[in-house]
């Protein structure tokens, strides 16, 4: 019996047809989820946010309120962000290269802001920092409260990003050129900070995201004072009330265009680092 195989590797043709029609099915159903769970929602608040036309758009982006809680969003965001990248490196670091009583527990800790709702997190800012604060220091209703609550809430985005990539690190490759002579600024800067790039601007432009996005961490303790803690979000929330829907979906427009070309942006950047660091090794 004289069966037809593929002339180049010898396997039936039929075989590749019912691999490429089950990859097809997979495309298919993951566009279709994707679609329903993201784009769908995003087509509709983006079509809610022109319902009065561009120019009542233009009017709620650019309002003195708007422009105030954009400032105030943006300004501790990227100062979040900043800290974020720097201690989530220090705490991956010290989670995977040094061993200490708890070192699991810690481990687990720093999830804990995943799991919890976020408005729990800011009824502990507000426990800890608020009027009655055990460690005499007040910030509800400052800045410093808005932004320490957001440090909360992002720190693990940039931990879990750097971590995976720090326990895969060759290690060899340091042990060799502190034989040749390398100080430990010297293997950090020139051999793990350009393998961690990557995975560190993807753990800050996540950690950002969520900054300019957050409401229920920073509800309590930033008090939503206009031009001083009101975050956009906080000011989406009082449209609502309001009752302006068109300028609230404007607001969220802005703010997810501006998550989308930070990730974007970061992403790119790390995307060149990685393939620097690729054709350097």
């Amino acid at each position: 019996m004289i069966t037809a195989v593929d002339g180049d590797n010898g396997r039936a043709p039929g075989g590749f047809a019912r691999r490429r029609g089950t990859a097809s099915l997979r495309v298919g159903v993951a566009t279709i989820w994707l679609s329903v769970i993201v784009l769908l929602p995003l087509a509709a608040i983006l079509w809610q946010s022109v319902g009065g036309g561009w120019e009542a758009f233009y009017r709620a982006v650019t309002g003195n309120a708007a422009l105030e809680s954009f400032r105030v969003t943006l300004t501790i965001s990227v100062g979040v962000t900043i800290v974020n990248a720097f201690f989530g490196l220090l705490v991956a670091w010290v989670l995977t290269r040094d061993d200490f009583p708890g070192r699991r527990l810690v481990d687990a800790v720093i999830d804990l802001p995943f799991a919890l709702p976020t408005i729990v997190a800011s009824l502990v800012m507000l426990a800890l920092y608020g009027p009655a604060s055990p460690v005499q220091l007040h910030l509800q209703h400052t800045k410093w409260g808005v932004g320490i609550a957001l440090l909360f809430v992002t720190l693990p985005f940039v931990v879990r990003s750097v971590q995976p990539v720090l326990l895969e690190l060759d290690r060899e490759v340091e042990e060799a050129a502190a034989s040749l002579g390398a100080n430990n600024w010297t293997i950090l800067t020139r051999i793990i900070l350009p393998a961690l790039l990557p995975s560190l601007l993807s753990g800050a432009g996540l950690a950002f995201s969520r900054a300019i996005g957050e409401f229920g961490s920073v509800v309590l303790i930033g008090g939503a004072v206009p031009g001083e803690t009101e975050v956009s979000s906080q000011w989406i929330r009082t449209l609502i009330e309001n009752d302006d829907r068109t300028g609230a979906a404007a607001i969220s427009i802005v703010l997810l265009a501006i998550s989308f070309v930070v990730l974007l942006i970061l992403r790119a950047l790390g995307a060149r680092a990685a393939k620097r660091e690729q054709m350097a090794g």
